[in-house]
């Protein structure tokens, strides 16, 4: 029997939303490099790879269609001795397609529409495509090979049609991001894709940071026998890497040729990895020469400091203690131990005299009133101005370090600790920020032990600790689990065995403080539910949970 073989090249990399040219030049490097030095057939690059992912509104631009049209021209004429299959979107009749072409010799083989638009989570892609409903299926080195849309995948239709058609082999180019649990969620799904139609898969996932999403890479193969992936690329790097594929006359499955299987990260290693992507994307995207971060000896800036500098460089961050009469000996020499051993660049600016000028401007219209948690929020605010003031004058993004349960329950201040440009925990529950901080420290001892181990707080007013407003972190995250990321009641929650009292006063905190997470920076996303576009609840509501 006659054999041959065909070489398909992972494309699994970073592109930048809305810069189509930069994109396409990225996808003719990675063309050139694949066909000369790894002997590709084909490239497969993540979907909507030449506007990158998610383009949103982007897409109501015709500026942005007239520019990829030009893009698929150019890396059609690039494809000479080889093919690439890329995502784009497509005006097509009148309507939007999220589409995948087959580009080879300077021409357009075929066209596939993705079928199944997701419109939940993250996702709101009914917004401006409309679904296909046709197979394509394309020979490719004599292959009859299907294309595939990330969220097709999850589904039946679109890869038994594929099958029916006559395709031996399925590729499926995805933008799937990134939470905890995730990479293991989708490898389940595709083996069982593999196993109905007896297909070998190969799987592509975009990787980068966009705004409040990760993409995590991982592209893996699966073929229909093993339930487990042959070939899989590392997470949240880039990667170009070739799958080979025996063709054997007489025989329908094609023969898989096993790769390197990179490991997956676990759980703190993932969300850590996820952390230092989004922040070093978000930072250089957007243009910043660095980032400046406010250091008040608590875990919450320790941990984002050094994300921050796992993420930029140690040269790129600056490290402010901000301290007012509030503050601890202790929080003052373990910020300074922490900077130390960062390399970061570091200095002390007190916030006396600023809280001061501010009291005495305001001394008149607080007369006969006595201190309260007004005095403790210009404190927070004095804070924010200062880090902005340093922002606007060096060009760096202020990083906020408010955790999701500080964000949750409304533990932060407005215009104060909640200032910046990007908050680097906003999805890490305050018990993941002690397991990360660990974990961190198992690869470098970096933070020191008091400042893991002492009572959180927000040293704004005298003994002052976060238990004395909230209940113990242990107790509290659950609750949110339940609450915020689940959607459990009240009465459910409490079923459960957690005090009334407890759970309800929870729920009210969250509820009342909608108005202040919307005003909040963006974060990087790591769990499945997180503040932003996965959780949407209106600010005013007479709704009361019970």
């Amino acid at each position: 029997m006659g054999q041959s073989r065909l070489r398909i090249a992972m494309a699994q990399l970073n592109f930048l939303v809305g810069d189509v040219a930069g994109n396409a030049s990225r996808i003719c490097q990675a063309l050139a490099r694949a066909r000369d030095e790894l002997a590709a057939d084909v490239v497969v690059f993540p979907e909507l790879s030449l506007t990158g992912y998610p383009p949103e509104d982007l897409l109501l631009r015709e500026g942005l269609h007239r520019q990829v049209e030009r893009a698929l021209r150019d890396i059609a004429g690039h494809c000479r001795g080889i093919t690439a299959v890329v995502g784009h979107p497509r005006r097509w009749q009148g309507h939007l397609y999220n589409a995948a072409s087959v580009l080879a010799e300077g021409a357009v083989l075929a066209c596939y529409h993705k079928q199944h638009l997701p419109n939940y989570s993250v996702f709101d892609e009914v917004r401006y495509f409309t679904p296909g409903q046709d197979p394509c299926v394309v020979m490719l080195k004599g292959v009859a090979v299907g294309i595939t849309l990330c969220e097709d995948i999850w589904f039946t239709g679109p890869a038994r049609q594929a099958r029916a058609a006559g395709a031996r082999l399925l590729l499926n180019l995805n933008a799937s991001p990134f939470h905890l649990g995730k990479a293991v969620q989708r490898q389940q799904v595709v083996a069982e894709r593999a196993r109905e139609t007896g297909l070998p898969v190969v799987y592509v996932n975009l990787v980068g940071g966009q705004d409040e999403l990760v993409f995590d890479g991982a592209s893996f193969v699966m073929t229909p026998a093993d339930g487990e992936p042959c070939l899989r690329l590392a997470a949240f790097d880039e990667a170009l890497e070739v799958v080979e594929f025996d063709i054997v006359a007489g025989e329908s499955p094609l023969r898989v040729r096993p790769g390197t299987v990179q490991e997956l990260p676990q759980h703190e290693a993932a969300a850590y990895r996820a952390l230092v992507l989004g922040v070093r994307d978000y930072v250089r995207k957007n243009g910043f020469a660095g980032a400046v971060l406010g250091l008040s000896g608590g875990i919450d800036s320790a941990l984002s400091l050094v994300v921050a500098a796992d993420a930029l460089g140690a040269e790129n961050v600056e490290a402010v203690m901000l301290p007012s009469r509030y503050t601890s000996r202790m929080s003052l020499e373990d910020a300074e131990s922490l900077a130390r051993a960062v390399g970061v660049e570091y200095r002390v600016i007190s916030i006396e005299p600023v809280f001061e000028s501010f009291t005495r401007v305001l001394a008149e219209e607080f007369v006969g009133t006595d201190p309260d948690v007004t005095e403790e929020n210009i404190q927070a605010r004095s804070r924010g101005v200062i880090l902005m003031a340093i922002s606007n004058k060096k060009g760096k993004l202020v990083l906020s370090t408010g955790n999701k349960s500080e964000m949750a329950v409304g533990y932060s201040t407005l215009y104060g600790d909640m200032a910046g440009g990007l908050d680097v925990l906003k999805d890490v529950p305050k018990t993941l920020v002690f397991r990360l901080a660990e974990y961190r420290n198992r690869q470098r001892a970096l933070i020191p032990r008091r400042i893991i181990e002492r009572p959180p707080s927000a040293e704004l007013a005298p003994g002052q600790k976060d238990e004395d407003s909230l209940p113990p972190y242990a107790l509290l995250d659950p609750i949110l689990e339940r609450y915020v990321e689940q959607d459990r009641s009240v009465a459910d929650i409490v079923a459960e065995g957690y005090d009334p009292q407890v759970v309800s006063a929870v729920a009210r905190m969250v509820d009342r403080n909608e108005y202040k997470r919307r005003q909040a920076p963006p974060g990087i996303r790591i769990t499945s539910r997180a503040f932003g576009k996965d959780r949407r609840y209106p600010i005013t509501s007479g709704f009361v949970d019970d």
